[in-house]
């Protein structure tokens, strides 16, 4: 079977990663998680006390930072090292998710992260997460699912997700940080959270992991039969 793009765009904690993972690892594809990527870059800035709003510090703290990702033979999937240090657990945190967006929203964040995937894609053979991928990164991706769920049930799942990592914080505030981040990721100049015209809606609300996993295999076999 030929390798194909499998691109997987949606709003955050509707189970994209997840789904990602599985299906890489069911095709043997690269696995690239483009949220880790803005993750790992904001806190990057975080740490060096990087205003938004500085676009020369912007500008000279990208230079500085190198993201890759490493196999976890424990966990069976990729962390996120940044510039050589293994930051999977720290970028995960709440208060990552709080400035995530505004640090994604940047032009020259996404024009230098949007470089790397690019790069990361051009064997094909891949699955990519994001906002933005079957819209700006790779438009001639072969396969573009994008992933939707109900709003309290993706805030449910986010804390559940908090809980496991020690986090406990009201719904209330998850809600909240959820509803900020659709619409900053919604309504930014550069690489909007949008449907791309070709791409196929995957409402996960009531479905389970293997149903959605099942729903982006079928049709990554459809692909590649119509490709033969």
């Amino acid at each position: 079977m030929s390798k194909i793009i499998v691109a997987l765009d949606g709003f955050s904690s509707c189970g994209k990663s997840t789904t990602a993972k599985r299906v890489a690892a069911t095709l043997h594809y690269a696995f690239i998680d483009t949220g880790a990527m803005y993750r790992a870059v904001a806190l990057y800035f975080h740490r060096h006390a990087v205003e938004v709003s500085d676009a020369e510090a912007v500008e000279y703290a990208l230079k500085h930072i190198e993201i890759t990702f490493a196999f976890n033979v424990g966990r069976q999937a990729s962390d996120t090292i940044l510039n050589g240090e293994n930051v999977e657990q720290e970028i995960r945190k709440m208060f990552i998710s709080e400035i995530v967006s505004q640090v994604a929203a940047i032009p020259a964040v996404r024009h230098a992260m949007v470089a790397q995937q690019q790069k990361m894609g051009e064997k094909k053979g891949i699955v990519m997460d994001g906002r933005d991928i079957g819209t700006v990164v790779f438009p001639q991706a072969e396969l573009k699912i994008f992933m939707t769920a109900q709003p309290n049930i993706r805030a449910q799942r986010r804390k559940l997700e908090l809980l496991q990592k020690g986090e406990d914080l009201p719904l209330e505030e998850i809600v909240e940080n959820l509803r900020m981040r659709d619409e900053i990721d919604s309504n930014r100049t550069e690489g909007p959270l949008k449907r791309a015209d070709d791409a196929i809606d995957l409402d996960t609300s009531f479905r389970s992991m293997d149903e959605q996993v099942n729903f982006v295999l079928d049709h990554v076999r459809r692909v590649q039969r119509e490709k033969k």
